[in-house]
């Protein structure tokens, strides 16, 4: 696209049957960079915490790691701009920062295009040194969607009148991407081989047991199974088969486009997906057309009708069905891969390896096996080894009686990660441990992790991890004694710990009175 092929808060409705798409491109735009702005906004607070000098995974040594072990190899395998920064609060900070006014530029429409490369290339720097924190798929589909919306951002600096008509091709793409996140969602699940899908059982374990559940999944979860049972079946049709209609007539494609929003409100409604749901309605909105936008008043609002602005070069229309090919070879091919496990040609494999680092062609599958327990690891702290005082994070089940909370589209990232580390083993969670350390060191950089600190004046001797069994009551408890979880302990996760010079050591203590 040329610098002049600029739209604006001023949109053409260029089509005499109102079927354009100019009004989508706008709209779109601003949805990916409210997404930004959303995604940018949530990490900020937790950045110092989770990456920083004093942060549980900090950015600092994964870089000096990678200085050491990778030399020159390094910039294309972890291309982050932390390496021309540093890896300091104020730098984490600053590329947050420069994130969200890139996020907040590309609703304004200021130079979109460039808005959304630097929108990219910060979160790509981030999640580059986020490690577990920041390794959720949503993470990446946000980079993706970025990358696939590039043929649609104009190229102007200040917004413009009058615009060329985007490419139905450009918004096709963004459906494809669309069509493999919701596809594969649905294949890996049926793939996976677990009986919760295959015999329509998984939403009678999923309202109470995914990681971040709120207080209506707690209602929910005491429908009928066989209202669950169905409400499965729905989901995999939509997952499977509502994709492939965005490619139909209009009508069609409308079909589609609501079914996928349906599904997604449904999750909002009963779960904390951070901003995955909004995003993948953001994604929805490429299926539309300008008719469809301007039933609605706001939109009709919105601007006069102008007439189009010139065409798109040649060369310009050649880059882009060069770039949707091989996007979509390689897209493919990740799909195809991971379902299949099929060895991909040589050239496909050194192309994706090549371009691993900027996590941007990716293959996706949520929930391809279902939890069906719930199994939380509850943090202490003891002055005496004898009396024990719990560590209460902010969103995380923890008191029986308090109801599941309400948090997207934030995502706390420490929060998430226990619900994985609680699928896994102590050791195979070194950030867990570094968290009890600079809790038995009254570290304040962890304070804002947690509701309150239980130690506030001096940091206790002894900390410990114990497994529980949580699960939902039933509604005669729940009317009775106001309790939304039982709770019960399972034993251990990590061994009880204490500070020997400094040093996390395991401590043996006696058996409580």
């Amino acid at each position: 696209m040329s610098s002049g092929d600029a739209h604006a808060d001023s949109l053409p409705l260029s089509s005499g049957e109102g079927r354009g798409l100019a009004r989508v491109r706008w709209l779109y735009l601003r949805g990916l960079g409210l997404i930004f702005c959303l995604a940018f906004a949530s990490l900020l607070p937790q950045l110092s915490g989770l990456m920083g000098p004093d942060g549980l995974e900090p950015a600092a040594a994964w870089l000096d790691w990678a200085r050491a072990q990778l030399g020159p190899e390094r910039f294309l395998r972890l291309p982050t701009l932390l390496w021309l920064f540093g890896a300091s609060n104020g730098a984490l900070w600053g590329l947050g920062l420069a994130g969200l006014a890139c996020g907040a530029l590309l609703v304004a429409n200021v130079a979109p295009r460039w808005a959304l490369v630097g929108a990219w290339a910060c979160y790509l720097s981030l999640t580059i040194v986020g490690g577990d924190f920041l390794s959720f798929q949503w993470d990446v589909l946000l980079l993706e969607a970025a990358l696939v919306s590039l043929p649609l951002a104009p190229g102007h600096l200040f917004p413009r009148r009058s615009v060329p008509e985007p490419r139905r091709g450009a918004l096709l793409l963004v459906c494809f991407l669309l069509l493999r996140l919701m596809v594969m969602s649905g294949l890996v699940k049926l793939f996976s081989g677990d009986p919760t899908w295959r015999n329509l059982t998984a939403l009678e374990f999923h309202y109470w047991t995914q990681p971040l559940p709120n207080v209506i999944a707690y209602f929910v979860d005491h429908l009928p199974a066989g209202l669950h049972r169905a409400s499965v079946a729905v989901m995999l049709v939509i997952e499977l088969l509502a994709p492939f209609l965005l490619f139909g007539p209009r009508r069609v494609r409308l079909v589609g486009a609501g079914a996928l929003v349906a599904l997604q409100v449904g999750i909002i409604t009963t779960g904390n997906y951070g901003f995955f749901n909004l995003l993948t309605i953001v994604l929805c909105l490429s299926a539309l057309d300008d008719g469809v936008l301007m039933r609605w008043r706001i939109f009709q609002r919105l601007s006069p009708e102008l007439p189009p602005m010139g065409r798109h070069p040649r060369v310009w229309a050649a880059a882009f069905v060069g770039f949707a090919a091989v996007y979509a070879v390689l897209g493919l091919s990740s799909d195809v891969e991971r379902l299949s496990g099929a060895s991909l040609p040589a050239p496909v494999r050194w192309t994706l390896r090549q371009l691993a680092g900027l996590r941007s062609i990716n293959t996706y599958g949520l929930f391809a096996v279902m939890t069906t327990e719930r199994r939380e690891i509850v943090l202490e702290g003891s002055t005496d080894g004898q009396t024990w005082r719990e560590y209460l994070l902010h969103w995380r089940p923890g008191l029986v009686d308090q109801a599941p909370r309400f948090v997207a589209p934030h995502q706390p990232r420490l929060d998430w990660q226990m619900w994985f580390a609680s699928l896994s083993r102590c050791a195979d969670n070194p950030w867990l441990l570094q968290l009890q350390q600079k809790l038995l060191q009254g570290d304040p950089t962890v304070r804002g992790f947690f509701r309150e600190d239980p130690f506030p004046e001096t940091p206790p001797r002894f900390v410990r991890t114990l497994f529980f069994d949580y699960r939902f009551t039933d509604l005669a408890t729940w009317r009775t004694t106001g309790a939304y979880w039982t709770r019960n302990e399972l034993g251990p996760y990590c061994p009880p710990l204490t500070l020997e010079a400094g040093q996390l050591r395991r401590v043996d203590l006696p058996a409580e009175r």
